[in-house]
């Protein structure tokens, strides 16, 4: 495949574009290495400030994965006879989605409701200000997941109940990839925002009922939408 000569204007999607057709192609094929960040300077011709942004497009798609060390791949998520053009690909499985929504709605449903009856102001201070860094960080979804977590966990230490809090917290890991794998894909919307305000607001008013409600039609909201993109990706 020959590289198309790049102009100044929109470098960086023009190497995206190249490189996703590598992927498209099969030129790169599934779980192979793809070539280094000076290599791609070298054969688009560009900075590799233009290289990183691109590759950064198709990590964010789900297309690419990076690993520290050893650098990026195509990811294992694609197969050799099919690629979504129409957006990212979810690298969460319908198990891991399902496992954590009945997790939610059993310990952090429960957590909900110890909170509305124990916390302090200081513990709706801290999740107002968790919620405050959420809205500021709307347009980054990365650090938006990161207070998404730290949101809902404050509210599992609002409950009073540390076995809660503790396993909340001990499972930061897959519950960051949860939510960060949603907030990409689906993005971050004015709807989410809104539901975590409502969730402050109710809690602040000791009304656990409605505050569970809420979060319960959010997250059914994402049922089949998850559903469906799975299957515009068998």
């Amino acid at each position: 495949m020959s590289i198309k000569s790049i102009q100044k204007n929109n470098i960086v999607n023009s190497v995206f574009e190249q490189m996703n057709e590598h992927i498209r192609s099969g030129k790169w094929k599934v779980g192979s290495k793809i070539p280094s960040e000076s290599k791609l300077c070298e054969m688009f011709q560009v900075s590799r400030v233009s290289v990183r942004s691109a590759i950064q497009k198709l990590r964010d798609m789900g297309v690419v994965v990076t690993h520290q060390g050893r650098g990026t791949f195509v990811s294992e998520m694609l197969n050799d006879f099919h690629f979504m053009d129409s957006g990212p690909i979810m690298h969460l499985s319908e198990k891991e989605f399902l496992d954590m929504l009945v997790f939610r709605q059993t310990v952090e449903f429960k957590s909900m409701e110890l909170a509305a009856q124990n916390a302090t102001e200081d513990d709706f201070k801290e999740i107002e200000n968790i919620l405050n860094v959420m809205i500021n960080n709307r347009n980054n979804y990365k650090k938006y997941t990161e207070a998404d977590f730290e949101f809902h966990l404050a509210i599992a230490k609002a409950s009073k109940n540390e076995v809660f809090h503790k396993v909340t917290k001990g499972i930061k890991e897959l519950y960051i990839f949860y939510l960060g794998e949603l907030n990409r894909v689906f993005g971050v919307t004015i709807e989410s925002i809104e539901v975590h305000i409502n969730l402050y607001r109710l809690l602040q008013k000791r009304d656990s009922a409605a505050a569970q409600q809420i979060l319960k039609e959010a997250m059914e909201d994402n049922i089949p939408k998850f559903k469906q993109l799975l299957k515009s990706n068998s």
